[in-house]
């Protein structure tokens, strides 16, 4: 017989905000993605029970789904219970323990979140005023993939939290963001296109920038959506073969235009490149059901620098400062061909690894 589901009630009436909502307003949202009611059904059941008094990631439900009769604690102070006793309510709501067995939050600091590639500590924490930009900090970089490209992971992060933040604060949407950024990823396409390469450099930085801010955003504010990630997904997808198809374009108003038969080879493996780059990463997940880029701790070391747009842009920003612009699409063509091979032999060796009798597990998966 399947264990009915359980239903939230929040205890309490916290009116402090986090990314511009109150407790409620955030707890009803991450209810929601959970699949779970705010309003107790018909007769008894469980409910799971939220002190507003605290902020908390999302993990935490899920936690707390597979212990039920228990009760989650911080410093001692009931912060979550699952029960299907109806005093539970009340002893929180007096800031009592509940009679259940007591789970201490400070015992499990080490979760890995499958689907942001990572091993981390989830934030639950008292929500006071003067903890709200330590908090928001940790959900914003609680939000950030573990595996990642170089420039996402180190350069720009405190940018796009003080962007992440204004966006909060005033509403804007992710999908807002997202528009922005494509309209600027167009923008730097036709830059690159007539040669303006340090203007479509600007431009690109502020669409890589963006490109980071709405999926911030979105897992801060409880806001994510089926079709905002087939639109932000679907542009990051396809935009890169344009802007090295345009990058090579503009190579003839610095008058180092590349023959018709150079370039048309330069922009055949780039698109080769990418392409069997994407199905190898594809043929991975559907064989071992995870990315190879967290298979091995190399793995996901090679992700920092993989010939993917970030990358390359590096590639291409240093190939403007010695003026040759040329040189630089055909090192990120070369780059290409190179990540491609290690994928590819990262693929066999997983494959026969795995015909051999060896589990093909993420070392993310390892306790620390």
């Amino acid at each position: 017989m399947t264990a009915p589901t359980p239903h939230i009630r929040i205890i309490g009436d916290n009116r402090v905000r986090l990314w511009g909502l109150t407790p409620h307003q955030r707890i009803t949202r991450i209810a929601g993605k959970a699949g779970l009611a705010l309003a107790a059904p018909e007769g008894d059941g469980p409910s799971l029970l939220i002190n507003s008094d605290f902020a908390f990631d999302p993990q935490w439900i899920g936690f707390m789904l597979g212990h039920p009769e228990t009760v989650l604690t911080v410093d001692g102070v009931p912060a979550m219970a699952l029960t299907a006793d109806a005093k539970a309510a009340d002893a929180m709501a007096g800031g009592k323990l509940p009679a259940l067995t007591v789970i201490r939050s400070e015992d499990h600091a080490d979760f890995y979140n499958q689907a942001l590639r990572k091993r981390e500590k989830p934030f639950l924490e008292r929500l006071t005023p003067a903890a709200v930009p330590g908090i928001e900090r940790q959900s914003y970089y609680g939000a950030y993939k573990g595996v990642t490209d170089i420039l996402t992971k180190y350069l720009w992060p405190e940018i796009a939290l003080v962007l992440t933040r204004l966006c909060a604060r005033i509403g804007i949407s992710p999908n807002m963001v997202t528009t922005v950024g494509a309209l600027g990823c167009v923008l730097a396409a036709v830059a690159f296109w007539f040669g303006h390469y340090w203007l479509g450099m600007a431009v690109g930085f502020v669409f890589m920038v963006l490109d980071t801010v709405d999926g911030k955003l979105a897992r801060c504010t409880i806001t994510s959506s089926y079709w905002g990630n087939i639109f932000d997904h679907g542009i990051d997808l396809v935009h890169p073969l344009f802007w090295w198809w345009a990058w090579g374009e503009g190579l003839s108003a610095w008058g180092l235009a590349l023959s018709h038969d150079d370039f048309v080879f330069v922009m055949g493996v780039m698109v080769a490149g990418y392409v069997i780059q994407r199905v190898i990463e594809g043929i991975f997940i559907r064989r071992f059901k995870m990315h190879i880029h967290i298979w091995e701790r190399f793995d996901s070391q090679f992700r920092l620098i993989t010939a993917r747009r970030n990358p390359n842009m590096v590639i291409l920003f240093v190939s403007l400062l010695f003026g040759r612009p040329d040189v630089g699409l055909n090192a990120v063509a070369w780059w290409t061909v190179i990540s491609c091979a290690i994928h590819f032999v990262r693929l066999a060796q997983a494959e026969w690894a795995y015909r051999h009798g060896r589990p093909i597990t993420s070392w993310l998966d390892e306790p620390a």
